[in-house]
């Protein structure tokens, strides 16, 4: 497969990826149109659910606008699958043998999880310094990132989990940094009530709030 996105060109104006845990098939394309409303034209579908694969295999489609990756891959399966089905960019949070050896064989960007200096390293052997950084809060991840700054400076971030509006500035001001993922902007009682406007509202609000609108 050829894929010539790059994870510099993913983040190069996609500071906000909304993570998206859907099954829903018939909620993906306005979710995609919302966010694309609201200024957001990237989106992380995570393989938890039945469906995720037959909704990146819809929105990659029908909204071709809408860059879309898969989330959660923890294996060579899920890998090959989210590819199949039409996959944009991968996103893992640890990264292992079989997940580097199966990304060597796509184009598409792959952004595995790495949170101490030895995982870094080691993803850095794998020729990987695009990394994802989960759960960023849980591991007090301003201050870790803000350390790692220096002592690994090839290495760039997108932290995910505890993200939102009043923490997404501060981490995006930091020179590894170069995008959040944040499960915020979509709302299980927005997408069950089919407010959609309030998604695109979330989405300007927060691009706004991190000054990239």
């Amino acid at each position: 497969m050829s894929n010539k996105l790059t994870c510099e060109q993913l983040f190069q104006k996609n500071k906000i990826v909304p993570v998206v845990i859907l099954n829903d098939i018939d909620k993906a394309v306005p979710i995609a149109h919302a966010l694309l409303e609201g200024g957001i034209s990237v989106m992380e579908v995570t393989l938890r659910t039945p469906n995720a694969l037959a909704i990146i295999e819809k929105l990659t489609k029908e909204v071709p606008e809408m860059i879309t990756g898969a989330g959660t891959i923890l294996n060579d399966d899920h890998y090959h699958k989210a590819i199949k089905h039409g996959s944009q960019f991968i996103v893992s949070p640890g990264l292992t043998p079989e997940l580097a050896k199966v990304a060597s064989q796509y184009d598409a960007p792959f952004l595995p999880g790495a949170i101490t200096p030895t995982e870094i390293m080691q993803a850095l052997l794998y020729g990987f310094n695009y990394l994802k950084f989960f759960p960023a809060e849980s591991y007090n991840g301003y201050e870790v990132l803000k350390a790692l700054s220096s002592p690994l400076s090839m290495v760039k971030f997108c932290p995910t989990g505890g993200i939102n509006l009043d923490n997404a500035r501060k981490y995006l001001a930091l020179p590894n940094v170069v995008g959040v993922g944040c499960s915020f902007l979509i709302k299980e009682e927005q997408v069950a009530s089919g407010n959609y406007a309030k998604i695109t509202a979330t989405a300007k609000e927060t691009l706004l709030s991190v000054g990239v609108f």
